[in-house]
């Protein structure tokens, strides 16, 4: 398989580089399917992402004008999600970590039971073809609004989710803020994660991962300007789910040629590659590999390695 990947990459065949299995690690459910599958669902077009936006504030300026109106809903939820999922299988992602915004339980009448019993039914559906591994997602603006903050420590009670993200605006609350909710899901068994160092700095990354007991890191790429924090990344075995396209796109990095997931991995540290929002993004974990491969920023071999560990590590704290 390994031959086969790395073939299809230096052959630029698209089409061998799906069928081949990959991880998916960072992908958010309300953004996750294509956004000509939206259209056709929709009946009519919808305006495509600028190619760059300023930063988190751009994107969500661009998605709360043009997506999420259209969205926003039980009805919108579950297109986009059960899409995301078919998505992942036709690019060949055998193991698919899908955060659930904690919000989204609004959107059922009987609130987090609902989304439950949709969530159990999305991965029964399709567990022959896929590991789909629902995430929790937590934005940081609803650290201080208790009724949100309930719902997670519900959900996670639930035994539903096999992992914990945390995203949102970087300074919207502490690590601290969320500690206690971050201790139940460790004692619960689940994955720890943490959008952090996507515009922030490396000192940020090191200090939420000490406060939060973290795994993994979605983005991270801050690390890269710290010699001692990717050294303390590596030595910890701290895993940064980098979605490429996303870090271009939002102008954190100027181009993907420049993306510093090659100076982090060359500093020890471990990466995958994933999608983000693939209705923003427009990119598979597929086409990710193939961007990278053709900007040379790896080698196809390096590549390899990246997706086998991707698709290795995938045990945590497991009950």
């Amino acid at each position: 398989m390994a031959l086969e990947f790395i073939e299809a990459l230096s052959t630029d065949n698209l089409t061998a580089i799906k069928a081949i299995p990959k991880a998916d690690l960072h992908c958010h459910a309300f953004f996750g399917t294509r956004l000509e599958n939206v259209e056709r669902w929709l009946g009519h077009p919808l305006k495509k992402a600028p190619p760059k936006m300023s930063g988190l504030e751009g994107m969500l300026a661009y998605a709360g004008k043009f997506l999420a109106p259209h969205l926003r809903c039980r009805r919108g939820l579950e297109f986009v999600a059960a899409s995301a999922v078919r998505d992942a299988i036709r690019d060949g992602v055998v193991v698919f970590e899908m955060s659930f915004d904690i919000r989204c339980a609004g959107f059922y009448a009987d609130g987090l039971t609902g989304l439950r019993l949709f969530i159990e039914n999305l991965v029964d559906c399709h567990k022959m073809e896929i590991n789909l591994r629902p995430e929790l997602g937590f934005p940081r603006t609803s650290a201080a609004n208790r009724e949100d903050m309930d719902l997670a420590n519900h959900a996670i009670e639930l035994g539903i989710f096999h992992s914990i993200d945390l995203y949102d605006d970087e300074t919207a609350c502490s690590p601290e803020a969320v500690k206690p909710l971050y201790t139940k899901a460790r004692d619960a068994g689940m994955k720890l994660k943490a959008h952090i160092g996507e515009f922030g700095g490396a000192e940020e990354i090191r200090h939420a991962v000490d406060t939060l007991e973290l795994d993994e890191v979605q983005h991270g790429i801050g690390a890269a300007e710290s010699t001692e924090v990717m050294r303390w990344l590596a030595k910890n075995d701290i895993q940064l789910n980098v979605c490429p396209t996303s870090n271009v796109m939002l102008d954190v990095v100027p181009e993907l040629s420049a993306h510093p997931i090659r100076v982090l991995y060359d500093s020890g540290v471990r990466v995958s590659v994933n999608t983000d929002d693939l209705l923003i993004f427009g990119q598979s974990v597929s086409d990710e590999y193939r961007n990278l491969y053709r900007a040379g920023v790896f080698t196809a071999q390096e590549l390899d390695e990246i997706r086998h560990a991707s698709l290795r590590g995938q045990s945590y704290h497991e009950n």
